[in-house]
C-alpha cells in the first residue's frame, strides 16, 4: 500500500476533476439549447414542446456523462 499522495498530486487531481465537471456542464448546456431550440424559440404545441425538451434533456445528460468519463479517463491514462 502506498503512502499519502503529495500535495501537488492532490492539487492536480482536483484541477482535473473540476475541469472535467465544468467542461461537461458547458457541453450539456450547449447540447440542451441546441436540441431544445425549436421548443424554446418556436411556437409548438404543448405535446411537441414536451417531446423536444425531453429529448434535449436526454442528449444533454448523455453528453455530460460522455465528456466527464472521457476527460477523466484521458487524464488517468496520461498519468501512467
Amino acid at each position: 500500500m502506498a503512502g499519502p499522495r503529495p500535495q501537488d498530486e492532490r492539487d492536480t487531481l482536483t484541477v482535473e476533476i473540476v475541469f472535467a465537471l465544468v467542461t461537461a456542464g458547458l457541453l450539456a448546456a450547449v447540447l440542451y439549447v441546441a436540441v431544445a431550440s425549436p421548443a424554446l424559440f418556436g411556437d409548438l404545441g404543448r405535446a411537441r414542446e414536451t417531446v423536444w425538451k425531453g429529448a434535449a434533456f436526454v442528449v444533454a445528460t448523455v453528453g455530460f456523462a460522455v465528456r466527464l468519463v472521457r476527460a477523466l479517463w484521458l487524464f488517468s491514462r496520461q498519468r501512467r
